[in-house]
Formats: C-alpha cells, structure tokens, sequence
C-alpha cells in the first residue's frame, strides 16, 4: 500500500487516476444502463411520457441535495481508511444489489420505491469518487487526470449501448447484473488498493484540524455556504456562475438537438436523435489535449477559449442548417465544451479554502451543473417558442456567451490575485 503515497513522481498520479476511473466507470456503467433500460421498466405501468420523464429526471433532483451533504459529510469523517473509503466501500456494493432489483419490481409503486434507493445511494457515491482526485493529485495535474476520469466516465455509454445490444432481449432481467457486477468487482480492487487516510489533503486536513482544536474540528455545510456568500473574494462565485450558464447550454446543446433536427432540418427522429454520435467522439479526443492546454496556458483561459469555440461554433450553425453541417459544428462545439469541463471542477478544487471542504465543493460543482442542466433547455426552449426552431443554435450560442462574459471577469479578479497560491 505503500505505493499510493503520492510522491512528486508520475507513477502513483497514473495509479490514483486509474483507481478513480475505475470507480466512476463502475458507477456511470449503472447509471447509463439504467437511463436507457428503466424508462421501459416505467412503461409497462404508465403510459404517460411527461410521467416517465417526471420520474427519470428525480435522480437529477435528488442529486442537488445529497451530493453537497454526503461530500460535506465525508470531509468532516475521520477513520484509519480515510474520509471517503469507509463510505465507498458500503455505498457501491449496496448500489449494485439495488441496481439489481429494478427489473424485479413487479408494480409502479415498487418500481418507484426501488428507483429512488438507487439514486439516492449512486448520488452518494459519485461525489466521494470524483473527490480522491484532489486528495491524491497536487492542483498542477489534476486536470490530467479528470481528463482520464471524463474518458473513462464517457465510455460507458458504448458499454451500455452494447449491453442493450447484445443482452437485454434475451435476457431482459439478467443484463442488469453486468453493470452490477462491474460495480461490485470495480469495489472490491478500490477495498484492496486505496486508503484516502494516506494521502496530501487527509493529511492536511488532520494537520488543520489539531491547528483549529477539537471545537472547531468539524465543517458544517452551512459554515462552508455562508463562508462562500460572504467572503469579499467574488471568484468562486463567479466560477460556480459560469458553470450554470455554461452547464444551461451544453445541456440544450444536447436534449433539444434530437426536435431541432426535425423541425429545423427536414430529418426523421432517428436521423435527427444520430446529430450528436460524431461530437460524443470528439468530445473524447478533445479531453487529454485541453488537460495539456490548461497546464500550459492557464485553466482560465483554456476554459474560456473552450466556451467561445462552443459558442461560435453553434452560431455558424445558424448560417449552415444541413445535417452534414451542423454534424460538423457539433464536432467543434464539443471539442470545445472539453476545454472547459475537464477544467472547471479543478479550477474549483484549487479555490477551495481548505483541504478540509475538498468533498462539499465537489458537491456544489455538481449542484451548479444539474441546476444548469435543468434551467438550460427550459430557457432555450422558451426562446424556441418565441423565435423559432432555425434559431435555437444561436439562442444557445447567447447563453454560452454570457459564460464567456462572466469567465472574463473572473479572469480579471484572478490577475488582481496572482500572488495568492492557487494552481489555475
């Protein structure tokens, strides 16, 4: 165990980074299964759409309030295996037994019940996975190894596809075991391989906790809020403001494309729902070398060159409506959509005041995210009722922009701030 010792070399980086991937591949194998089988679960008992829908996007709604509490939860736990292990050890096994229920479930209010034990057990894991990175990782390379880690996450969509595929008419029940089984294996190595008590931040946490006395040991999640609120350094905020307003548009750029496709470009819906298979590629190839650009360039900069290539990229969209084109336009925007969220939770690590609130601000990043992607297609889909479909690529467009406007801003407080020592 003693090679998970972060040291200055890369080797327990690459170990680190593998192990958390593995996790989050685990985890996000069962939740794009469950995206794409569980709604024909709800099916056989509701006809309704606007109800399947309801109750497939409650995971999204509960997450905005476990993940900030269970990361916060985590921060303030202190045992021999760490802050985060103890309840990864518990959660993901526990994730993957649940996960397994969900085709038993022989009625609505069954289903229901099952649906919301998983969502509320996976949304407490993932927080806790995603926050070994800046336990482990010094703020200079964590963006490598997010990058990693939104590779390995990525991946799981074709995992899940093939599942579907291959699996799941011959075995309608049994193919929930494979992304369950994958959980549990993916668990048992974490178990035996990673111990979150060895690693920089623990340790300096341990070492702000015995500076603060017994007292003031502990970090409620309201002290953290309040704390954020109230301190005259805006670039937090700012920060947790751009990924609402960009999270809004990358979220319309996705759910809105499969109607804008029919209405905008004359294609059938299955036609139309493959415009963005192309972009899942690039987003991919674009991961690494935007981790590479924000070391070299800066995160502030690699993010907000990302957001502009986004939104100029949709905006010629407007000017090139074939499916051909905007196929393409779509390839760019998310090659720059990588730029900024393989960097964006980073550069919130790196802001964060205190090892100790390292699990709560991976919390909050994801409340800022799901909040977007909740706002983002509502607001766009308004303004599609009130300008039209042929303009919904420049309306997203608009929303990316007021990002850019506020990353700017930030900016120009980080340069006020340059002395202080943060990794952007």
């Amino acid at each position: 165990m003693a090679d998970l010792k972060v040291r200055d070399g890369t080797v327990s980086n690459r170990k680190i980074t593998f192990f958390v991937a593995l996790a989050l591949f685990a985890q996000e194998s069962t939740w794009n299964f469950y995206d794409n089988q569980v709604p024909v679960l709800l099916r056989e008992h509701v006809s309704s759409a606007a109800l399947v829908g309801l109750l497939m996007g409650a995971d999204n709604l509960l997450g905005i309030f476990v993940q900030p509490w269970i990361g916060n939860r985590s921060d303030n736990t202190r045992t021999r295996w760490g802050r985060r292990m103890p309840y990864i050890a518990v959660g993901m096994p526990l994730g993957a037994l649940i996960f397994l229920l969900l085709p038993w479930a022989t009625s609505l209010a069954a289903l229901v019940a099952v649906m919301f034990l998983y969502a509320l057990v996976a949304n407490s894991t993932r927080p806790l996975a995603e926050s070994l990175v800046p336990d482990f990782i010094r703020p200079e390379r964590r963006s490598r190894a997010n990058a990693a880690v939104k590779i390995a996450t990525s991946l799981t969509i074709i995992v899940a596809s093939l599942i579907s595929l291959f699996v799941v008419d011959e075995h309608p029940r049994g193919a929930f075991a494979i992304p369950a089984v994958i959980m549990l294996l993916a668990t048992a190595v974490l178990i035996a391989k990673v111990r979150d008590s060895r690693s920089p931040a623990y340790q300096a946490a341990l070492t702000e906790d015995a500076a603060a006395g017994h007292a003031e040991a502990r970090v409620p999640f309201r002290q953290v809020l309040t704390e954020l609120i109230r301190d005259p350094d805006r670039r937090r905020l700012l920060l947790l403001l751009t990924v609402v307003l960009f999270g809004g548009a990358w979220f319309a750029s996705r759910s809105l494309i499969t109607p804008y496709g029919m209405q905008a470009l004359g294609l059938t819906r299955g036609e139309a729902g493959g415009l963005t298979l192309p972009s899942g590629v690039a987003y991919l190839l674009a991961c690494y070398p935007a981790a590479l650009a924000a070391e070299r360039f800066g995160r502030l900069r690699t993010m907000a060159f990302g957001m502009i290539v986004f939104a100029v990229a949709l905006a010629a969209g407007t000017l090139v409506q074939t499916a051909t084109g905007t196929v393409v336009v779509f390839c760019i925007a998310a090659a720059g959509a990588a730029a900024f969220s393989i960097n964006a939770v980073v550069a919130l690590w790196n802001l964060a005041p205190s090892s100790r609130v390292l699990g709560t601000y991976t919390g909050l990043y994801a409340v800022t995210w799901y909040l977007g992607g909740f706002g983002g297609p509502a607001l766009i889909g308004a303004m599609v009722d009130l300008t039209g479909w042929h303009g919904m690529l420049l309306d997203i467009a608009v929303l990316a922009t007021l990002a850019v406007l506020v990353i700017v801003r930030l900016g120009r407080l980080q340069r006020r701030h340059a002395a202080a020592p943060v990794a952007f």
